[in-house]
């Protein structure tokens, strides 16, 4: 762990018996995220998902180890390990086994807060050992012998964002006294295996089928280059600047546009973004990965595990009018949200069997994730509480490269306000232009808006 100074002062044990087990293939989410994080290598801790969060009252921790204990038994994918067999990806579903909790101990509750949160930062920054362990660390911060912080990490290959803040949403529900037993019986959800056995049935082989056949025909039509690059080899050691939009007022605006527009706000946004790179790039073509939550039914609305996949959103021409571009996004939105779910695997070595043919296919490097959730706002730390405020720009970071990827925005709910993270190729974009892009984003939007 980095944060070597908050060690525990203590480890409790949660001991798992008699759960549901069972061993199978791997999901299409899980195939696609391991696959996704072999790739990232020493960058794949930076998507684990974490959670420092209040406990207000404090609680004897008796009773927030006994959540936890009910939580690892109510969710299969916090007990899902994925293993290599063959040349395939199988999960396996341990029935039994023990989790260590860390336990410590402070003197105030802001000491708690700002322990917990290097706790949580220091247990997300450690990889994950998917075949080897399970994809979760806990831990409890305490003042005064009661638990005043939970510290909650997960593995992405365990849970999406969507599937983080629903397991939020049962672990406040078990510390209020339910029991897994209980909330199983109330609702039905996937579970991973049962994920799994679905893709492949004849349903699920069709739906594979169709997805892969949709992402052939978009990256045969789209645009070849969407942002040009200089000439030359590109420096392998550029860095991948990271800015920051944080608008209240984009907030405000995007359900009065989605209204007037007559759609959904996602599609408000998308068509913003498309609009924007269009305008940067000199293209009057655009095309993206969009990462989808694919939880269009009850069952998987309810999960924990990781169904996120990404398609392909295609707009063959972008309008000057942003009320015509929201109108003709539409329709290739929702081809894109419907297309999401398929064996990525088999879809790579379909793609990478047309390029060893010559057939050059568009480009498709641009990755837009909208992750905003009603309870997206669980997941703010409550320290971030603060007045909605102005517009805010920064640049906080620079990463390493990322292969395949030349621009990344992450749109997310943060306390009175939302937030555009962008990660650009520097060899295509500079500073100024990610700020050009971010800003039109949000003044197109408000435009909208009326």
């Amino acid at each position: 762990m980095d944060a070597a100074s908050e060690s525990p002062d203590r480890t409790a044990e949660l001991t798992v018996r008699a759960a549901r087990g069972g061993r199978g293939p791997a999901t299409w989410g899980q195939r696609a995220i391991h696959t996704a994080l072999a790739g990232l290598g020493a960058d794949a801790p930076r998507y684990n998902l974490r959670l420092a969060a209040p406990v207000d009252p404090g609680m004897a921790p008796e009773e927030v180890l006994r959540a936890y204990a009910e939580l690892l038994h109510l969710h299969d994918a916090l007990r899902t390990r994925l293993v290599e067999e063959d040349g395939d990806l199988v999960q396996v579903v341990d029935a039994e086994g023990v989790l260590p909790v860390a336990l410590l101990h402070r003197e105030t509750a802001g000491a708690a807060a700002a322990a917990a949160a290097e706790l949580a930062a220091g247990y997300a920054a450690e990889p994950f050992d998917p075949a080897r362990g399970w994809p979760v660390r806990l831990a409890l911060v305490l003042v005064g012998g009661l638990v005043r912080q939970a510290v909650v990490v997960l593995s992405h290959t365990a849970a999406d964002g969507w599937g983080m803040r629903r397991m939020v949403r049962d672990l406040m529900l078990l510390a209020a006294g339910r029991t897994a037993e209980q909330l199983r019986a109330e609702r039905e959800f996937a579970q991973p295996l049962e994920e799994a056995a679905e893709q492949r049935s004849p349903r699920g082989r069709r739906r594979d089928a169709a997805a892969r056949r949709h992402w052939r025909e978009k990256l045969a039509a789209g645009p070849r280059v969407l942002l040009p690059r200089p000439d030359g080899e590109p420096d392998p050691a550029r860095t991948f600047p990271y800015a920051v939009l944080r608008s209240p007022a984009l907030a405000a605006a995007l359900p009065a546009a989605a209204a007037r527009l007559r759609t959904g706000d996602a599609t408000v946004l998308l068509a913003a973004a498309a609009t924007e790179l269009v305008r940067l790039g000199g293209q009057r073509a655009f095309l993206c990965q969009v990462v989808v939550g694919n939880r269009f039914t009850e069952q998987a609305a309810e999960a924990v595990t990781t169904l996120a996949q990404e398609g392909l959103f295609h707009l063959p021409e972008v309008s000057e009018d942003f009320a015509e571009t929201v109108r003709r996004a539409h329709g290739p939105a929702l081809a894109a949200y419907r297309h999401a779910g398929y064996d990525k695997p088999e879809l790579d070595a379909e793609l990478d069997g047309l390029r060893a043919a010559g057939v050059e296919l568009a480009d498709h490097s641009v990755v837009w994730n909208d992750t905003r959730d009603p309870l997206a706002a669980l997941m703010a730390d409550a320290s971030a509480q603060e007045a909605a405020g102005e517009r805010e720009l920064s640049f906080p970071a620079e990463f390493p490269a990322r292969p395949g990827v030349s621009v990344a925005v992450d749109v997310v709910v943060v306390p009175g306000a939302v937030e555009l993270r962008m990660v650009a190729d520097g060899a295509l974009l500079d500073r100024e232009e990610m700020a050009r892009f971010l800003c039109g984003v949000e003044e197109l939007v408000l435009g909208a808006a009326g």
